[in-house]
């Protein structure tokens, strides 16, 4: 069953919650979307490591319910 832009906003917002959270349906299917995170939470780490961070927040939906993810990350301007 594919992931809804809701469950993955809120799974986001639970690990980030200063997170400003943009979540769009790719393909229309529930299983392609694209992420633009914005934290606090990112500043001073790589991009790598932001990424981990949202993966982890996903609590192991990657490659499952959630087939793929476009995922921009940045800390706040």
């Amino acid at each position: 069953m594919p992931m809804d832009a809701n469950e993955i906003e809120t799974l986001i917002k639970a690990a980030l919650p200063d997170a400003k959270v943009e979540i769009r349906d790719l393909a229309g299917d529930g299983d392609h979307y694209a992420a633009n995170v914005v934290s606090e939470s990112f500043r001073g780490i790589s991009r790598v490591q932001q990424h981990q961070l949202v993966y982890q927040a996903l609590k192991g939906n990657m490659g499952g319910e959630l087939h793929a993810l476009a995922l921009q990350t940045k800390a706040p301007d």
